[in-house]
């Protein structure tokens, strides 16, 4: 049986190639708002940190309705740290609606989606979105996406796909560069008649994988995904097992299927083959789990996700300041949460060490970790996380170390520095060709070699520098690569920073802190030129005598502090430093905080 009455696509794309823009305009035109309905931008940008940050990060689900067709459209997020939620709902779909931006082209990410669509044999849509732009180069994307559709050697049909021209914030689309669209009918056309229709028997017993979950205290835990065969009814019993073939012991009873409809789930008393739902009432569900027809226990395989390559040490936090500003702050507690992750995120690992208070964490990349730290500390949790490593693999009986592609945009004349700071970090270039006054660099560079590198990028190019990288292969261990070139100003006793100490501590460094500020031994305060650390006393209160010189009660001028953001903290921390995390602050601290221990145990290691 075909279902010509339905669709399941997903929009991907590299960052900010205005997926979730384009999703906003395909709702409103495919009538999921009523007319006078107030709506915001990116809409499907439902988290408090997406719609800061400007990004996605969580695969979200929509549906329109198009000429009595209804399509189920996910948006995936676009930056490489979170592409394990872009292989997983690429189960859920027939085709893939691929967006390039006009000017900035074929990115890091939009290889590694692609390569995933393509491994699938899925159907794929070109969009060239923001035509609109001055710098749009309409002429030769065309030939750039097709150019990386036989690198990735795509199959013939897939190389003819067919390409439209897309403005997603003013809603138009068009079949030609030349002739300017009025609406996006062109785009649903397209979808209706190239994206194949889900193909299966409804009468025969029930099969679906759980590709995704959600999590809700009332509820429980829900599992998203595609009905492969058959019908799901309420109420009905089913056999669960995982990809490895294992069945969980009893039978489980279906509570409720929920379809979504435009931006609302709505409750159904059954679904059909291909139907994207939510189930809920199984104990214990997890993503990869199939569910199965009780007559018919038939696991499918699950679609192999990538390993991580960075991880971090999260531990309790044990810092003088400990348990002040926190709701959570034991081990257990901790753990739960965790461990709780890792049921939502399969490119996540956590696990146990040594120590009872410390749990290794490993992720796609560094801001995949900073955005579960940062999701952390707003539900109240504190924490310290130690520098970020890279995971090495062995491979032949040879170490290797995870390798990243880095596109770098840059004005002309930041190319010197570029080059010579990616020289420093072993990478090694493979293209650069001009665009316009601009020029854009491709480099294989050791994922190692890109921390704390994204603040001196910003810093040599004056903010005008676009880069982004994606996770490439495994190479052998290029040797070693100097972590940062600065030190640290360390604070040498505990109390309050006082606008005297400060002012003589700026002239070591640049400050992370003003006046009033609560600190104690061993807490970072600023960065050192030089590379030694250096202990400074911001506490140190002016002598008062009885004797007046002119000019003495001047007032004392401070240098504003820089203001370090999560990301920012992790880039700066050395190898003998951690970050200690509270709702309420960010302070980088030593391991060892007693100044004499620390310059002992410095001594003992030379």
């Amino acid at each position: 049986m075909v279902r010509n009455d339905l669709r399941n696509i997903a929009i991907i794309a590299h960052v900010d190639h205005g997926k979730t823009t384009l999703v906003d305009e395909m709702l409103k035109q495919g009538g999921a708002f009523r007319e006078n309905q107030e709506v915001e931008d990116r809409v499907m940008d439902s988290n408090d940190i997406e719609r800061e940050r400007g990004i996605t990060i969580l695969a979200k689900n929509t549906s329109v309705v198009y000429n009595g067709v209804k399509i189920n459209i996910i948006d995936t997020p676009g930056h490489a740290d979170f592409s394990g939620e872009v292989e997983r709902v690429l189960e859920m779909v027939d085709g893939v609606v691929l967006l390039v931006d006009a000017a900035e082209g074929c990115m890091p990410q939009t290889r590694f989606v692609l390569s995933k669509a393509i491994e699938m044999k899925l159907r794929i849509i070109v969009v060239v979105n923001k035509i609109d732009r001055p710098d749009a180069r309409l002429d030769q994307i065309g030939d750039e996406v097709l150019e990386l559709l036989l690198d990735l050697d795509a199959s013939d049909e897939q190389l003819e796909s067919p390409v439209l021209f897309c403005s997603g914030r003013a809603g138009t689309a068009s079949l030609s560069q030349y002739e300017p669209g009025t609406d996006l009918k062109p785009l649903f056309d397209t979808i209706l008649d190239y994206i194949p229709a889900p193909e299966g028997d409804e009468n025969a017993p029930t099969r679906m994988l759980i590709a995704s979950i959600d999590y809700n205290d009332y509820v429980g835990r829900t599992g998203i995904g595609r009905i492969e065969r058959g019908t799901l009814k309420v109420n009905e019993s089913v056999i669960v097992g995982d990809f490895h073939g294992n069945k969980k012991p009893a039978n489980s009873k279906i509570v409720t299927i929920y379809q979504i409809d435009g931006l609302n789930k709505v409750s159904v008393d059954e679904a059909k083959v291909g139907d994207i739902v939510w189930l809920s009432g199984i104990e214990n569900i997890t993503i990869g789990d199939t569910i199965c027809d009780s007559s018919a226990y038939e696991p499918l395989p699950f679609v192999k996700i990538s390993e991580p390559t960075v991880e971090m040490t999260f531990s309790v936090n044990d810092s003088p300041f400990a348990g002040k500003e926190g709701k959570f702050v034991t081990s257990r507690q901790l753990r739960e949460r965790l461990f709780k992750e890792t049921l939502r995120d399969v490119s996540l690992r956590v696990s146990e060490t040594d120590s009872t208070d410390s749990f290794s964490v490993a992720g796609r990349g560094e801001m995949h970790l900073s955005i579960l730290i940062e999701n952390m500390r707003r539900e109240g949790y504190e924490l310290c996380v130690s520098t970020p490593k890279v995971l090495m693999k062995e491979i032949d009986g040879k170490m290797q170390e995870p390798v990243e592609r880095l596109v770098i945009d840059v004005p002309e004349n930041c190319v010197g520095s570029v080059m010579e700071k990616m020289g420093t970090r072993k990478g090694e270039m493979i293209e650069m060709h001009p665009q316009g006054s601009r020029m854009r660099l491709e480099f294989l560079v050791p994922s190692r070699g890109l921390f704390g590198y994204k603040s001196e990028f910003l810093t040599d190019t004056k903010g005008e520098g676009v880069m982004s990288s994606v996770f490439d292969r495994y190479e052998p261990y290029k040797g070693e690569i100097p972590r940062r070139n600065t030190g640290s100003l360390v604070s040498f006793e505990t109390g309050e920073s006082i606008t005297y100490g400060l002012y003589n501590a700026q002239e070591r460094g640049q400050l992370f802190i003003g006046a009033g500020v609560p600190v104690y031994e061993g807490m970072i305060v600023g960065s050192s030129p030089k590379s030694d650390d250096l202990v400074v006393n911001v506490c140190k209160r002016k002598h008062l005598t009885n004797t007046r010189a002119s000019g003495s009660d001047d007032a004392l001028r401070l240098v504003p502090p820089r203001i370090m953001s999560l990301e920012d903290c992790l880039e700066f921390l050395a190898d003998d430093e951690m970050l200690e995390v509270t709702p309420k602050n960010l302070r980088i601290r030593k391991r060892i905080l007693d100044n004499s221990l620390r310059a002992k145990q410095r001594a003992k290691e030379k």
